[in-house]
């Protein structure tokens, strides 16, 4: 393995990443950066959830940026609004030793004048969702015709979201940046089809374990159950966690509540996240969440999008979700940063063969938990 220093990245940036842990690259980062750093192309990166592509992307795009130009130089189009402020602090914590680079997160969920306030002072690099920076370029309120890098990050997950229109517009607006750089955990049509239409033939490709876009680090179970049975089972594992902490998926607003009301009955401490909930709710849910003043977060999977807590361990599915793509991120919240984990399903009898197609699509093996 080789070090940060041997790919080519800065002595500044280095000593950044090493306060905040990062003492090793990760496979993505390994084969992303040197590329980066030295090809003025395209590229696409396909890795899991969880392997660092941040770092992949991020220290390169530093390393690119020319702080005495006070323009944007770069922008980063993410999912969420979580993750684009995730993505926007640790751009900040990496440059703590470098000359000053300004980022600044725009997203939905906030009110659009303090974002065009914060635009137009310097900013460098722009981290953006892509509905709320439509909402800037209608009222000019960012120009991207200066930027000389575009960002895609977890590309099929802003497609499962339905930004494929924004994000249409938001590639023509940006045809002049000299290069794109795409990051997806998995490669679905609509993906290839981004791909073929705005990136170059000649994009460099990286993939990181094609035959297994789930994390080697996660270890599948399942156990099959009533309806009825599975808040008493869903209880009875969590609880043999000791402690330890995870997030458990519903598909629906009403079965979040009603599996956080079976937990909090039980005696668990439980937050929750759905679509009800306005942007300050959320913010609030999920900070007391990182600061561990509860075990367990019950969300659906949109609402959930995005979310990096550090040190989950395991990622409960009280249903199994419709598309094989949220699967791959559902489980990709738990170990992270080369940490161990462990994804759990309760289901019913019918759901075995549903069971047999994920370990048939994403080259896992699950094991059978008896009740």
């Amino acid at each position: 393995m080789k070090t940060f220093k041997e790919l080519g990245v800065v002595a500044d940036l280095i000593r950044g990443i090493e306060e905040k842990g990062i003492l090793e690259p990760t496979e993505i980062q390994e084969l992303a950066i040197p590329l980066l750093l030295k090809n003025e192309g395209d590229f696409v990166g396909q890795a899991q959830t969880g392997t660092g592509k941040t770092a992949a992307f991020g220290l390169p795009l530093l390393q690119r940026i020319d702080p005495t130009q006070k323009r944007v130089q770069a922008l980063v189009l993410s999912p969420t609004r979580e993750l684009a402020k995730q993505i926007a602090k640790q751009l900040f914590h990496y440059t703590k030793y470098t000359a000053k680079i300004f980022t600044e997160a725009v997203a939905g969920g906030e009110k659009i004048e303090g974002q065009i306030a914060a635009l137009s002072r310097t900013t460098h690099i722009v981290v953006a969702t892509p509905g709320r920076l439509i909402d800037l370029l209608k009222v000019k309120a960012v120009d991207l015709s200066t930027i000389d890098t575009l960002v895609l990050d977890e590309a099929d997950e802003m497609l499962s979201m339905g930004f494929q229109d924004e994000l249409n517009k938001i590639l023509e607006f940006t045809r002049g940046a000299k290069r794109t750089w795409l990051f997806s955990a998995t490669m679905p049509k609509g993906v290839t089809r981004m791909i073929e239409r705005y990136l170059s033939p000649d994009a460099k490709h990286v993939t990181v374990d094609r035959k297994n876009p789930v994390n080697k680090n996660i270890e599948h179970w399942y156990t099959v159950c009533t309806i009825e049975e599975k808040p008493d089972e869903i209880a009875r594992f969590i609880k043999a966690q000791k402690g330890r902490r995870g997030v458990v998926f519903c598909r629906s607003k009403a079965g979040v509540q009603n599996i956080a009301n079976e937990l909090t009955e039980r005696g668990f401490e439980v937050a929750t996240l759905q679509g009800d909930l306005s942007q300050k709710d959320r913010d609030k849910v999920m900070r007391g969440f990182r600061k561990e003043r509860s075990e367990v977060l019950v969300s659906t999977d949109v609402s959930a999008r995005g979310i990096d807590v550090e040190g989950l361990a395991y990622v409960v599915h009280h249903q199994l979700p419709d598309q094989i793509e949220y699967y791959t991120h559902r489980s990709g919240r738990t170990a992270r940063a080369g940490r161990k984990g462990i994804s759990m399903a309760f289901i019913t009898r019918g759901d075995v063969k549903r069971i047999r197609e994920l370990q048939t699509e994403l080259h896992i093996k699950f094991r059978e938990i008896k009740a």
